[in-house]
This record gives structure tokens, sequence and C-alpha cells, in this order.
């Protein structure tokens, strides 16, 4: 049967009967699962990494930027991305009954911005930062996740979810 997400989120069983899409029972623990193994790779990958190159551990939930300019081109680029996720809402709001645009998902959009400001701390990193290897452990991290993200997905994570 073929699952049509852009219709009202009903769908008819073979008898005519409608019903609503829910989760497995299990769902959430499987979630937390495939969550607890990726933050404990990530975190003992970035241990690993740091100890190995001599780099600091950043403070918990900041923005660690290198310098003014790179806090400015920081809240620039995030500021860029909230417009474009406001616009992508609205185009692809109109777009029901057909396939929205993949480009202005809020996923995709959050993926691209994760990934071109961890690209540009590497880059400030490099050119400003008291320790010349700050950049490799940022660039090292960024590789580990996208690795890691990459074979999540193409593998169905594993099959548990």
């Amino acid at each position: 049967m073929e699952i049509n997400w852009y219709s009202n989120r009903t769908n008819k069983t073979k008898k005519g009967e409608d019903f609503m899409y829910a989760v497995e029972p299990s769902f959430w623990l499987r979630l937390i699962l495939v969550l607890t193994v990726f933050i404990g790779l990530t975190t003992l990958f970035n241990a690993i990494i740091r100890r190995w190159l001599k780099v600091e551990k950043p403070k918990a939930f900041s923005h660690n930027h290198v310098n003014d300019r790179h806090k400015k081109i920081d809240w620039t680029l995030r500021i860029f991305f909230i417009v474009l996720m406001v616009i992508g809402a609205f185009v692809n709001a109109g777009r029901i009954g057909q396939e929205p645009y993949l480009f202005l998902q809020p996923w995709v959009l959050l993926f691209v911005l994760v990934f071109t400001s961890e690209i540009i701390r590497a880059v400030m990193e490099r050119k400003y930062a008291e320790n010349p290897n700050a950049y490799l452990s940022t660039i090292y991290q960024s590789a580990f996740i996208l690795v890691l993200l990459i074979v999540l997905f193409s593998t169905d994570f594993f099959g548990i979810l």
C-alpha cells in the first residue's frame, strides 16, 4: 500500500475502512537506543580527537566563536537560513498535493546550516585560533558525524527503526 504523505493523513484498508498512521509501541525505545549510540560514539570520538590533537574541550551549549568577525559571519548565516526556512515553508505549503521541494525542507536546511557553520568555524580556527590543531579537530568531528549519519540513513538505522 502506498502512503500519501500529502493527504489528510488517513488511508483506507483493503476493506475500505479509514485508519490513522501511528508508531509501533517499541518505536520510542528503539529511537532512544539509536540516539544514545549516536551521541555516545560522537562523544567518544570527540574526546579521542581532542586528546590526540591536544585541543581544549569547548564549553557545552555555547557558540565558541573564534573572534568578532566569526561571530558576525555565523549570525548572518543563521539569520539567512531562518529566512530561507520561512520562505520554504510558504513555498512548500503552496504545493500541497504535489511533491515539496526537497532543498526547502527544514531538515535539509538544518543539515546544510550545521555543516556550513562548521566549515566556517574550521576556516576561522585555521586563520585565527591560538591552537594550530583546533581546525583539524573541527574537520575530523564534522567528517565523523557526516559519515555516521550517511551510514545510519543508508542502512535504515541498521534495521532498528
